[in-house]
C-alpha cells in the first residue's frame, strides 16, 4: 500500500534548508572547524540560546549529515568541514545565504508567477534585469553565491572535459571568474578572458588577483546580449549556467555570435543542469527551471537535445554531451566550428 511519506518528505524539505541556513547564519560550522566539538551547553552559551533550541539545532543538523556526534558533543561532518567553513576554497555558505535572503520568500508566491509569467525577485517595469539593482549588498551576495557554486562545478567540468587542447578561453557571462581560475590553475599554458558587465569585471579582477592569475586571465567589459559581436582571439568559448536565464530566440542569437567569434576548429562548451529528452527530470534541472520562473522573464532549463539542435542550426558540428555531477551543472554540450 502506498503511503504519503514521500509527500511529507517534500513538505519537510524547507525545514531542512532553513536548518542549514540558520547554521550558516550563526557561523556554527565555522566555529567547529578543525575538529572542534561543541556540547549543547556550549552552543547555548556561545550563541546566546536557551538549552532547548540549542539542543534541537544540533540534533537537526546532525540528522541532515551536517554534524556528527562525538561523545557528549557534536563536530562537523566531512561535508560541513569542506564546504561550510568560511575561508575554505569551496565555501558554499554564500549560496546558502543568497538563497535564504533573496529567493525563498518570493518562492512563497510561486502561484503568482505561474499565473502571470513574471519574475518575483525583481520588477521588469522598473528594472532592466535581475542584475539591475541599487542594492550593492544584494549584488555582492549574488556574485559570491555564484562563485561558490561555480568553483566546484568548474572542477567537475575540468575532470570530465579536457581543456588542455585549447590555448585561450572566453568565458561569456563569466561572473567573478570561477571557471577560468580553476582551469588556469590546472593548465599552466591556458589563458582566459572573462566577459561580463563592467561592475562584475571589477569583482572578477579582485578574485583573479587573489588567485595570483592576473597575468593570465583578462576581463572584457561588455554586454553579451546587446553587443553586436563577442571578442575574438579565443579557440574555446564557455557558456556556463548562462543559457537557462533566457528564452530560445535569445539563446539562438547568442550561439550565432559565439559561432562568429570562434575560428575554424574552435570549440563551444555549454555547461548546464540539463533536462532529459523526455523533460521528466532530473529534479535538480527541472526545479532550477521553476526557479527561473521566479527569477527571470524568459528563462527555463533545457535538454541536451534542445541545445544540440540549436548548436547544429548555428553551424556547429560534432555535437556531444559530457555528463558529470556538480551543484551547478550535470553536463556539458560540446561542439566544434568546422
Amino acid at each position: 500500500m502506498n503511503t504519503p511519506t514521500p509527500l511529507m518528505r517534500l513538505v519537510a524539505g524547507v525545514w531542512g534548508f532553513k536548518t542549514l541556513a540558520v547554521g550558516v547564519e550563526l557561523g556554527l560550522f565555522t566555529r567547529l572547524a578543525g575538529g572542534r566539538t561543541m556540547t549543547v551547553d556550549q552552543a547555548a552559551a556561545e550563541f546566546g540560546l536557551p538549552d532547548r533550541p540549542a539542543d534541537l539545532l544540533l540534533a537537526a543538523s546532525a540528522s541532515l549529515g551536517l554534524l556528527e556526534k562525538a561523545g557528549d558533543g557534536y563536530c562537523n561532518s566531512e561535508l560541513a568541514e569542506q564546504f561550510l567553513v568560511e575561508g575554505r576554497p569551496y565555501y558554499f555558505g554564500a549560496q546558502v545565504r543568497y538563497s535564504d535572503q533573496r529567493t525563498y520568500l518570493p518562492w512563497h508566491r510561486i502561484g503568482e508567477a505561474l499565473r502571470t509569467d513574471r519574475p518575483l525577485t525583481w520588477d521588469p517595469e522598473s528594472q532592466q534585469s535581475m542584475f539591475d539593482t541599487s542594492d550593492p549588498e544584494m549584488l555582492a551576495q549574488f556574485w559570491d553565491a555564484m562563485f561558490s557554486t561555480s568553483s566546484f562545478t568548474a572542477t567537475a567540468l575540468a575532470d570530465a572535459y579536457d581543456f588542455s587542447g585549447h590555448n585561450r578561453l572566453l568565458d561569456v557571462g563569466g561572473g567573478a571568474g570561477a571557471f577560468p581560475i580553476e582551469f588556469c590553475r590546472r593548465l599552466p599554458e591556458l589563458r582566459a578572458t572573462v566577459l561580463d558587465l563592467p561592475h562584475v569585471c571589477v569583482r572578477a579582477r579582485e578574485r583573479i588577483a587573489e588567485a595570483g592569475l592576473t597575468g593570465r586571465i583578462d576581463t572584457f567589459a561588455g554586454d553579451f546580449l546587446a553587443d553586436p559581436a563577442l571578442p575574438g582571439g579565443h579557440d574555446v568559448i564557455l557558456l556556463s549556467m548562462i543559457l537557462h536565464d533566457w528564452d530560445e530566440p535569445t539563446n539562438r542569437a547568442l550561439l550565432a555570435r559565439c559561432h562568429a567569434a570562434l575560428p575554424p576548429g574552435g570549440t563551444i562548451v555549454v555547461c548546464e543542469l540539463l533536462l532529459n529528452d523526455e523533460r521528466t527530470g532530473p529534479p535538480e534541472a527541472a526545479l532550477m527551471g521553476m526557479n527561473m520562473l521566479v527569477e527571470t522573464e524568459g528563462g527555463r532549463n533545457y535538454s541536451g537535445a534542445e541545445y544540440a539542435a540549436w548548436l547544429t542550426d548555428a553551424g556547429f558540428v560534432d555535437v556531444r554531451t559530457v555528463p558529470f555531477d556538480a551543484p551547478g551543472a550535470n553536463g556539458a554540450v560540446v561542439a566544434r566550428r568546422p
